[in-house]
Order: C-alpha cells, then sequence, then structure tokens
C-alpha cells in the first residue's frame, strides 16, 4: 500500500495538461543529424507521452491543452482519440502559432540529442479561459508538465488549473521536465517551477531539476535527503529524485524511503525514458501498490521505451511491463 489518497467516484482517473507537439525520430541511426535523411513522426511532448502510457496501462485519462490548426494538430489529437484519451478539452489555436517540432539524432545509444522548433508554438498559447473548473473537477489526479510554465498564456492556464484542482481535491502530480531552450533563465525555472512544487502532492524530478528550483533561495546543496525534506515539509506526500541510468530514490511524508535500479536492456536511443517510468509509476499509485513496486514498475517501462525507436507508440501494456519484471527477477 501507499499513502497517496486520491478521490474517488470520479469519471476520469488523470487529466495531463501541458505540451503537445510531434517527434521526428532519426530513421539512420548511428549518424549525426548532417547525415540523416529520413525521419518517422510521432506523437511527442512530455504530457502526451505520459498520458499515452497512463491510458494504454488502463487509467482514464484526459487532456487539457492547445493545437495548432493544421495538419499536425489534427494527427495530435487523432492520435489521443485512438489512445481512448479525452481531447474534449483540447482547444485549437486560431492565431497561427505551429506545432512543436523536435528532431532527434541518435548517434548512438549513449550520444542522443533533440534539435527543437518551439517558436511560437500552439501549446504555449493555452489561456486561463481555456481551463474548465467543472472538467479538473472530474478527475482524481492531474499532471502538470514544468515545459507548460515557461511563457504566458500557458503559465497563467496552469495556475489556474492548479488552483481548481486544490479546490476540488484533486491530486496533483508535477513533473518539472525541464528543457532549458524554453526559459529565459534558470532563475526563471526556478521560481515559477518552485511556485508549483510547493503545492503539489507529488513532485518527480531529476536531481537538476531539484537544484533549479532549489538555487534561486540559497537553498542549493545537490542532496536528495535536503530536497525531500524541504518539499515535504510543503504539500508533498511524495518526492522522487531520479537519477537516469542510477534509478531514483523516492521520499514519503511518513518518512520511508524508497531506491529502485534499472533493468538490463538493449538501449536505441536515451529519451523517453522518464515518460514511460512517470506514467507507470503513477498507474501503480492507482493500484494502490507500495512506492517500491511502483518504481519497479516504472523501471520496467522505461527499459521497454529506450529498446524502442520511438517512445509514445512504445508504451506498453501492464502484461508486457510484468514480463520484464519477472524474466528478471525469476
Amino acid at each position: 500500500m501507499n499513502t497517496i489518497p486520491f478521490s474517488q467516484d470520479r469519471p476520469l482517473d488523470l487529466i495531463a495538461i501541458g505540451r503537445l507537439c510531434i517527434d521526428m525520430n532519426a530513421n539512420e541511426i548511428n549518424r549525426p543529424m548532417e547525415e540523416t535523411l529520413t525521419f518517422t513522426k510521432y506523437l511527442g511532448g512530455s504530457p502526451a507521452n505520459i498520458a499515452v502510457a497512463a491510458a494504454r496501462l488502463g487509467l482514464r485519462t484526459g487532456f487539457i491543452g492547445k493545437v495548432a490548426n493544421d495538419q499536425f494538430g489534427n494527427y495530435i489529437t487523432s492520435y489521443l482519440v485512438k489512445e481512448g484519451i479525452d481531447t474534449g478539452n483540447i482547444v485549437v489555436d486560431r492565431t497561427g502559432a505551429v506545432t512543436g517540432l523536435a528532431f532527434t539524432e541518435i548517434k548512438s545509444s549513449e550520444d542522443c540529442s533533440i534539435l527543437m522548433y518551439r517558436d511560437n508554438v500552439a501549446d504555449l498559447k493555452l489561456e486561463p479561459k481555456d481551463v474548465k473548473e467543472e472538467y479538473i473537477r472530474q478527475s482524481k489526479a492531474i499532471l502538470i508538465s514544468g515545459t507548460a510554465l515557461s511563457k504566458s498564456p500557458s503559465r497563467e492556464a496552469v495556475f489556474m488549473a492548479l488552483e481548481y484542482a486544490i479546490k476540488h481535491n484533486v491530486l496533483v502530480f508535477f513533473d518539472v521536465d525541464y528543457r532549458p531552450y524554453s526559459w529565459n533563465s534558470p532563475e526563471e525555472t526556478g521560481i515559477y517551477c518552485r511556485m508549483v512544487a510547493e503545492k503539489s502532492d507529488v513532485i518527480i524530478a531529476g536531481r537538476e531539476e531539484f537544484d533549479l528550483m532549489e538555487a534561486p533561495f540559497g537553498e542549493l546543496r545537490h542532496d536528495d535527503w535536503y530536497t525531500a525534506e524541504t518539499w515535504l515539509r510543503c504539500k508533498a506526500k511524495l518526492v522522487m529524485v531520479k537519477h537516469g541510468s542510477n534509478g531514483s530514490i523516492s521520499f514519503t511524508n511518513d518518512g520511508k524511503t524508497f531506491r529502485s535500479g534499472t533493468y538490463p536492456t538493449i538501449v536505441v536511443k536515451t529519451f523517453g525514458a522518464g515518460d514511460s517510468f512517470a506514467g507507470a509509476f503513477i498507474y501503480g499509485l492507482f493500484q494502490g501498490w507500495s512506492v517500491d513496486r511502483c518504481q519497479k514498475f516504472g523501471s520496467a517501462s522505461a527499459s521497454i521505451v529506450v529498446a524502442s525507436h520511438s517512445c509514445s507508440d512504445a508504451m506498453p501494456t501492464v502484461e508486457q511491463i510484468q514480463a520484464v519484471i519477472d524474466r528478471n527477477e525469476n
């Protein structure tokens, strides 16, 4: 069992809010971008990936966001519908904003990079009026992605969603999802992400991301235990610090600590691991599993996605994840 309380008798388990974009993953791997000739299109954006992961595992999932009035925007919405995700609160932009694009370079399993096109993107045009209180009230939890805080009016829309969630006892997951190219400065990132983290029930972030939130206030110690103490003094019931290939460590408000490693796999690319981990981890919390079991489930999910060419398309089922766990532990 875990100590994360969810309101019952609500039609949705999870609503994600934030970035909706397109991933263009290189088909020619083990070569630089300059020599890459073809790419495959996938749904992208961290909250979108997490929503897909959660839905594929069986959670009733919805999304609040904004897409461009173009073919890519149509593709994004259609993809989410196909996955069983409620898109009734995804708005079509009418200002001429475009769909964000992420071109991936896969030089090797250890050397991957992303070339982002994020100027005038539709997802950051989300406005407070696009966030409906009644919709959020229908969910057990919302997932906020930090990138949505990087620009107005999306920033204000997220804070509106946060306040509605608190008002209606909707549990708040916060995935910091730091992307330097989206922000004006690390200090700006730290200030706005901290404002959300202080009101969140579950905070998921890497060591660098916690450092960003702690540095502007003179609290930078690069220490997981200090980080846990800092955020558990706020509203958080669970604080997870991710350490990439070294696994993660979670701290709960009942004083417990949980460490997890990774599962062996043949790595194709490094991105997508965090999103698949988060989706599976959140699923486990909804099942009432122990945090330790949730972390193992998340790690197994991540091992499947990093062994695949895509992120969203590769999000696994419960059976696929359990097969990885059984294969490595039996």
